[in-house]
C-alpha cells in the first residue's frame, strides 16, 4: 500500500470516523498492508490520547475453579480437565496484601477476579467491603470481574468505590454458541448495560484465536466502540491442556478421508496457531477503531508475540504484570525493562516511583566461550 493509505487510517481514526469492514479485513489479512507502516499508523493514534505512557495491571485470582459455566477456552470451566488448585474467595488479609504488592510494583490498576456465574447478594456486599478496604489503604484503581451481575449489584459496587467492572464479550454474538452454552452473548451484554446504568466504567474485550472469522473480530471491535467501553483487553487464546477448546482443535487436526469444497469453506480465516504478525494486526485494528479507549495487550502476549512482544506497545497502552489468572507471564522486571528500553514510561497512581526502580541490566562480566565450544571437533576426536 502507498503511504497515503496509512495516513488515511490515522486521520480517519483521529477524526472519530469508522473504518469500513472491507478496510478492516485488509488490515487483518491483506499482504499488501505492511506491518511496520500499520504499526506506525496505530501509534500516531495511541500517542495522541496516551502519549508514551503505559498502564500496568495486576490480577488477583481471588477465587479459583469450581465454576458451573462451560466456557470452552477456560481451564476453570466445569468441562475442563486441567489440574488446577481450587479455592473459595480469599480472606481480606490476602486480598489486601496482594493489593499492597500491586501498588508497590507500580500497577495503575488492581484487578480482582472471581470464578463462577455471578455473585449472590451476600457476596456482592462482601465484595463491596473488600473494595472499600483496598481503596482506603492504597491510592490504586480497582477493577472487578465477577461474572454476570444486575443493576442493583452494580450500584452497590459503584457506591463502594469500584472504578471499573470487567466483563469481556470474548467473541461475536454469531460465534458465541460455539464457545459457551451455559449463558448467552445477550447475558454478557446485559451485564455491561447494568454496569453502565449504575455509572460504572466498563472494561470489556476479546479473545482471539478461538476458531472465529475475521468478521467476528471486526464485529467485536465495533461493538465495543458502540458501547464506549473505557478499557479493551485483547487476549490471545492460550492453548492450555485440558481446556475444551484446545481439545476440539486437536480433534479437528485429523485429516478427513475425503476432502470436499465444504471442508475448506468451513474453516475459519483466523489461524488456530496465531502468528506475531496477525496478533499485532489485531491490536492495530482495535486501536484504530477505538482511539480513545485503553487498549491492553493481555493474556497470551508472551506466548504468541514472542520476539515481537515489544511492538505491541505501539498500538496498546497497557499490559498485565505478573501473569494472568492461571497462566504465568514474563517476570515483572523484564516487562518493566522492555517498557523502558522502548522509550515508554509507566503511569502510576501517586508518587511511588521509588517502588518501581527495577533492576537495570547492570554491566556484568560477559561469559566467554570455553574450549569445548570453540573447538568442538577436538572433543569428537577424543
Amino acid at each position: 500500500m502507498k503511504p497515503v493509505f496509512y495516513q488515511k487510517l490515522t486521520e480517519t481514526s483521529l477524526q472519530g470516523e469508522l473504518l469500513s469492514d472491507a478496510c478492516c479485513e485488509e488490515i487483518l489479512s491483506s499482504p499488501a498492508v505492511e506491518l511496520l507502516p500499520l504499526l506506525d499508523a496505530a501509534y500516531q493514534v495511541r500517542r495522541e490520547y496516551f502519549h508514551n505512557t503505559v498502564q500496568l495491571h495486576i490480577l488477583n485470582n481471588a477465587q479459583n475453579g469450581n465454576c458451573p459455566e462451560d466456557c470452552q477456552y477456560c481451564v476453570q470451566a466445569k468441562t475442563a480437565t486441567t489440574d488446577i488448585d481450587t479455592y473459595s474467595l480469599k480472606p481480606m488479609s490476602e486480598i489486601l496484601a496482594e493489593a499492597e504488592r500491586a501498588y508497590q510494583s507500580g500497577a495503575y490498576r488492581y484487578c480482582i477476579v472471581m470464578s463462577g456465574r455471578g455473585p449472590s447478594t451476600k457476596r456482592v456486599a462482601q465484595l463491596a467491603q473488600v473494595i472499600q478496604t483496598v481503596k482506603s489503604h492504597f491510592p490504586i484503581e480497582v477493577c472487578l470481574s465477577v461474572g454476570l451481575i444486575d443493576e442493583p449489584a452494580a450500584r452497590t459496587l459503584k457506591a463502594a468505590g469500584l472504578d471499573r467492572l470487567n466483563h469481556n464479550l470474548n467473541t461475536s454474538e454469531s460465534h458465541y454458541t460455539n464457545i459457551c452454552s451455559t449463558h448467552t452473548y445477550r447475558d454478557r451484554m446485559d451485564t455491561l448495560h447494568a454496569a453502565q446504568s449504575a455509572g460504572l466504567a466498563c472494561c470489556s474485550g476479546v479473545i482471539v484465536g478461538m476458531g472465529e472469522d475475521n468478521e467476528d473480530i471486526i464485529g467485536v471491535a465495533k461493538e465495543l466502540r458502540r458501547l464506549e467501553v473505557a478499557s479493551i483487553p485483547v487476549n490471545f487464546f492460550l492453548p492450555i491442556a485440558g481446556s475444551q477448546l484446545l481439545e476440539s482443535f486437536t480433534a479437528q487436526r485429523s485429516v478427513p478421508t475425503t476432502l470436499t469444497s465444504e471442508s475448506f469453506t468451513a474453516q475459519p480465516s483466523v489461524p488456530t496457531t496465531l502468528t506475531p504478525d496477525y496478533c499485532l494486526r489485531v491490536l492495530c485494528l482495535y486501536r484504530l477503531l477505538n482511539p480513545e479507549a485503553e487498549v491492553r495487550v493481555a493474556a497470551g502476549r508472551e506466548h504468541h508475540l514472542r520476539g515481537m512482544e515489544v511492538m505491541s506497545l505501539y498500538p496498546a497502552n497497557s499490559m498485565f504484570l505478573d501473569g494472568y489468572l492461571n497462566a504465568t507471564g514474563k517476570e515483572a522486571s523484564r516487562t518493566l525493562q522492555m517498557i523502558e528500553d522502548a522509550g515508554f514510561t509507566v503511569e502510576t497512581n501517586g508518587n511511588i516511583s521509588e517502588h518501581i526502580q527495577h533492576t537495570q541490566n547492570n554491566q556484568v562480566d560477559v561469559p566467554l566461550k570455553d574450549i569445548e565450544v570453540l573447538r568442538p571437533r577436538i572433543e569428537e576426536r577424543t
